[in-house]
């Protein structure tokens, strides 16, 4: 009754399940890992955001690269700002409108400098048009903010490229911004949230990044692989059993004129 299984559309079939299985299985534990790094990241940025703010020298210094553990903490620095090497970053796209962000660094004493991003400012009539940026504050301004990694191509997914008009950059990268100025500047840079004194007119502040449902979709989709398993398992008993029936169903049937033979013999012989 089963040496049905044994042919090769039927062998087909196994080797398929047989494949599926495993990778079924492999997909939802890599979307359940991924759903323990992005709950794991969501609590670290979550926790960071609410701190209370610690001096800048604490947690970055020059050429320091901003530790993972460290990205979003409230820090808070004083110094002048140094409007002369102001920059504006090219797409940085809020709210669905183009823009740039306002990186001004800020001069804090002893030969040393950190970048803020002031805020968001909308893009000019064109590409190459300067965007209108307010002035920042002159003399001594205490600034507040969480502190941000230099950017990379890799973690931006930007890339680098050369002829940008003058004053404009596509990354927050201290390391090659501080090449052309006359100072050290910290290895990460402060994204404003409040500063003092505050200033009649200021870029739009940078929204608090969304940490979403830490990952919660990927395990979703993870719980989804794994039934997948289940209903692959399902659906190929479903079909043997299936099988079995049509086949159980065709051996009970009479052969042709089987069923009618005994009494027509019958008949005749009477007759």
């Amino acid at each position: 009754m089963y040496r049905f299984l044994l042919t090769p559309r039927w062998v087909a079939l196994h080797i398929v399940v047989l494949l599926v299985i495993p990778a079924f299985v492999f997909l939802g534990r890599w979307q359940f890992g991924r759903f323990e790094e992005r709950s794991a990241n969501s609590d670290v940025v979550t926790g960071n955001m609410t701190s209370a703010p610690v001096p800048l020298g604490e947690l970055a210094g020059p050429g320091q690269p901003v530790k993972e553990s460290d990205r979003f903490k409230n820090v808070a620095v004083s110094g002048t700002y140094d409007i002369e090497h102001g920059l504006v970053v090219r797409r940085r796209p809020q709210d669905g409108r183009p823009g740039f962000y306002v990186l001004t660094p800020l001069v804090t004493g002893g030969g040393q400098a950190v970048l803020v991003n002031r805020g968001w400012v909308k893009a000019g009539a064109t590409a190459d048009t300067p965007p209108e940026v307010p002035a920042p504050p002159t003399g001594q301004v205490s600034v507040t903010g969480r502190l941000r990694p230099g950017e990379t191509e890799e973690s931006s997914g930007l890339r680098e490229r050369p002829g940008l008009p003058p004053g404009q950059v596509l990354l927050i990268d201290p390391a090659k911004i501080g090449q052309t100025l006359p100072y050290q500047l910290v290895g990460g840079y402060v994204e404003l949230t409040e500063q003092r004194p505050e200033s009649p007119s200021a870029p739009e502040p940078v929204p608090a990044p969304d940490v979403g449902a830490g990952g919660g979709l990927n395990l979703a989709y993870g719980v989804q692989w794994w039934l997948f398993i289940g209903i692959a398992i399902g659906g190929w008993v479903l079909l043997i059993r299936r099988e079995l029936a049509d086949r159980k169903a065709q051996e009970a049937e009479p052969e042709p004129g089987s069923g009618d033979s005994a009494p027509q013999q019958a008949e005749i012989s009477t007759n």
